[in-house]
């Protein structure tokens, strides 16, 4: 289909019968059959008329195109002699542009040439006159003219550098080198007249001579330059050096201060006498007390060294914080521009341990280390990261601060005595329900003190002396973990002075335990609180002693150990009043298997029992819970491991429970459904706020408690038929133990041929286990869903109610 067309011959389907059809769709529509045939002819003609139109018109088609071609053949055979003819003009132009531009060429670089020859004469007209002009004047001393000539004599000079195979340029070259040696010499040996190494400074101040000859040094060989100041500093410092030498009595610790008062005033005296002589580039006050700084760190070490034992730690702190002072003072009026020069590096050191200066200073208020700030810590601070002179004498101190470490290994054993001595002193904390278990105040003082030899440590030093002294933490938080919070847990008997936790967990079940006071719950609650609160605060200890030390070293510190100590003091803490109140309710569960359950005769509220236990969860929790209001995660602790321990007890003591009879199996469901209610709301008991129990917690009471109330219901089923009953077990019950069925039967009160055929009948009704699957272990079935449990729940009931 080539155009679009609606007629009906044109479709692709086309139908002729339906078509005619169509056309005459009844016998009357025949009559007009002429008069449709005469329109059908018509339409034939037409298009035998169009057809024959468009034949003709294509007759000269072909003609046509050939003669087209042709005209376009000759019109590109027209372009090419054209392109052609433009191409050779273009040739002809480039060549005669050539000729015209030759002259021009070598014209152009005549001028080229000849510019450049005019500019080395002139330079070597310059070069020649200020050499003979240099020699002159350095013979005369003219030092001002000198500094001004020679460097325009080595700028110069620098424009001949490719003309150095020519001899005169060479010689030239030659005599500037001589005359700057000897102008180097000449300088030296004038400031070795004016400033003798051996004897007294000259009296005279300093003279125009050498204030130019500094100039000159400063185009010299920079080594005349650092020779000059070396001398200078040295003949400077040759005073300092006989005035605190080794021997004299100024020249220990408790008189640092007289070496720090006497490079001010030389500081000061250079100024006024010598300060315009040296350019100001060359920041000779700040050479002058860099240098002093390192002499004082060598002297120091040497008498430190000598006398070692006579160090002590205020002795040892006060020349420390004279030489930090001195150190802040240096920043403040120099910029430490001159401590990248030569061998001076030792101010690089503290870098690393810039950043918790600052972090401290601004973070103070939300660090939870610090209890209290020192307020003579606060200005000590801002030195450091802004301080390029820390460390540049103080640094002598680091091979003595074992003894700043001593000491404070000293304090904080002093400092847990007298813990023990307040606790022992004072007592445990008064139970205060308002606001929760209090967390013993020592520990906080601990931690305070521990920030203040943390921020003083960082400031001598961020090296080994750091590591140290987090030995030394470590050591006391042990000390701490064990003497303040384990050692004073309370003891559940009165002659086992060194009753543990162990031993406690193997007592026997039926002996009688002493109960816990309310003072000594709060108590247990105080130290829970107490090592959890340390626990978080020993993990952030940690993280600011990392960021304090040096990068190098950052691996060395690990409170992990100490971090567990604690995590170990809560759970002995947990377990002590799970143990508690376990053993509490011992007696009660005792008496629920000592009971006749045969001859219980009707059912009734719940047992004397059920309302014990309940009696001593109502008395033990509600204290526990507000003494842990704070941790409230470790009370979702206590409470999951008490449902832990207390259920699988009350089941074992179910067990014991035998016979029993319909009458008391109901009994027990019912005080067993009255237990599950008040486990379920254990978290909350008690309290006026009524909380949702955790969902961790709720799943191992349903799961525990259920198991305790399938058991009573597989008891009350019919143990005939056989078949139906083992069935019932298995489904009920989801456990392939024989020593568990063994027990259900005995409850049962069944004969031993009874109990004998119905154990080979459990084990053959027993599912076969999983193809690879350990069949030493019991069988693994999958928990029934509530939906599943509660339908089976509704079919026993049935069964029962029919029974009955």
């Amino acid at each position: 289909q080539v155009f679009p067309s609606q007629d009906p011959l044109d479709r692709a389907d086309f139908n002729a019968v339906e078509y005619i059809n169509a056309l005459f769709p009844t016998e009357q529509s025949l009559a007009n059959i002429d008069e449709v045939v005469n329109k059908i002819r018509l339409k034939i003609r037409r298009l035998d008329d169009n057809i024959r139109t468009v034949v003709r018109g294509q007759t000269n088609v072909g003609q046509d195109g050939r003669q087209a071609l042709e005209e376009a053949q000759k019109a590109i055979q027209q372009l090419f002699g054209k392109i052609k003819d433009i191409k050779d003009k273009a040739e002809k132009s480039e060549q005669m542009v050539k000729e015209i531009t030759r002259d021009i060429k070598q014209l152009d670089h005549a001028k080229r040439h000849l510019t450049t020859s005019i500019t080395t004469l002139n330079h070597l007209h310059m070069l020649a006159g200020g050499v003979d002009s240099l020699e002159a004047m350095t013979r005369r001393r003219q030092y001002g003219e000198v500094a001004n000539l020679l460097q325009g004599v080595v700028n110069v000079l620098e424009h001949f550098n490719k003309y150095m195979g020519i001899p005169q340029i060479r010689q030239l070259s030659e005599r500037v080198k001589a005359a700057q040696n000897e102008l180097g010499q000449q300088i030296l040996a004038d400031f070795e007249e004016a400033f003798p190494s051996q004897g007294t400074k000259r009296t005279g101040g300093p003279s125009n001579v050498l204030r130019d000859a500094c100039l000159v040094a400063n185009v010299l060989d920079p080594r005349i330059k650092q020779e000059i100041i070396k001398k200078f500093i040295k003949q400077h410092l040759s005073e300092y050096l006989v005035l605190f030498q080794e021997n004299q009595d100024v020249a220990w610790l408790d008189k640092i201060d007289r070496r720090y008062a006497w490079i001010k005033r030389q500081l000061v005296d250079y100024e006024e006498k010598y300060g315009r002589m040296f350019p100001p580039e060359w920041c000779m006050t700040e050479r002058i007390a860099v240098e002093f700084c390192h002499v004082t760190r060598a002297e120091l070490s040497k008498i430190m060294r000598t006398r070692a034992k006579e160090i002590e730690v205020k002795l040892l702190l006060f020349a420390i914080q004279r030489t930090t002072n001195f150190e802040g003072l240096l920043a403040k009026r120099f910029s430490g521009c001159t401590l990248a020069d030569g061998t001076v590096k030792k101010p690089e050191v503290p870098p690393p341990s810039t950043n918790p200066f600052l972090e401290d200073e601004t973070g103070a208020e939300t660090d939870e280390i610090v209890i209290e700030k020192s307020d003579t810590d606060k200005p000590k601070k801002p030195k450091v990261p802004d301080n390029p002179f820390h460390g540049i004498v103080s640094k002598c101190f680091e091979p003595h601060l074992y003894v700043y470490i001593e000491s404070q290994d000293k304090n904080l054993g002093e400092l847990i005595d007298r813990f023990v001595a307040d606790f022992k002193a004072q007592g445990p904390p008064k139970p205060n329900v308002d606001e929760g278990g209090a967390v013993l105040p020592s520990c906080a003082d601990l931690f305070v003190y521990y920030k203040k030899c943390m921020v003083q440590c960082s400031q001598l030093s961020t090296g080994e002396p750091m590591i140290a002294l987090t030995t030394i933490f470590q050591k006391y938080l042990r000390e701490y973990a064990w003497k303040i919070l384990s050692g004073n847990l309370p003891k559940t008997t009165s002659s086992s002075g060194g009753l543990t936790i162990t031993s406690l967990l193997k007592e026997k079940e039926g002996s009688e335990v002493a109960k816990f006071t309310l003072e000594e719950l709060c108590l247990i609650c105080s130290i829970l609180s107490t090592a959890e609160y340390c626990l978080a605060t020993t993990q952030q200890l940690e993280e600011k002693l990392k960021e304090k030390v040096d990068a190098s070293l950052m691996e060395r510190i690990n409170l992990t150990g100490e971090m567990d100590t604690f995590s170990i003091v809560i759970s002995n803490s947990i377990q002590l009043l799970v143990q508690d109140l376990d053993a509490a309710c011992d007696p009660a569960l005792t008496a629920m298997s000592k009971m006749q359950w045969q001859n219980v005769e009707h059912v009734g509220d719940q047992s004397p029992y059920v309302t014990s236990v309940i009696l001593h969860i109502k008395q033990n929790v509600p204290i526990i819970r507000d003494n842990l209001a704070s941790t409230r995660k470790y009370f979702t602790q206590f409470c999951i491991k008490f449902a832990n321990s207390f259920i699988p007890k009350f089941i074992n003591h179910l067990f014991k429970c035998k016979p029993i009879s319909m009458v008391g199996a109901e009994q027990l469901l019912l005080d067993t459904h009255s237990l599950k209610m008040v486990l379920l709301d254990l978290p909350s008991i008690g309290s006026q706020v009524v909380r949702k129990a955790p969902a961790s917690y709720t799943k191992i009471v349903v799961k525990g408690m259920t198991r305790a109330e399938m058991i009573l219901k597989v008891v009350m089923a019919p143990h005939e038929p056989p078949v139906v009953f083992v069935d019932n077990y298995i489904k009920l019950l989801a456990d392939c133990s024989t020593d568990t069925f063994q027990k259900i039967l005995d409850m049962k009160g069944l004969k031993r041929s009874e109990q004998s055929s119905m154990l080979d009948l459990f084990r053959l009704r027993l599912p076969a286990p999983p193809p690879g699957g350990d069949s030493s272990g019991s069988l693994s079935l999958s928990a029934p869903t509530p939906e599943q449990e509660s339908s089976r729940i509704r079919k026993l009931e049935k069964l029962i109610k029919k029974r009955l």
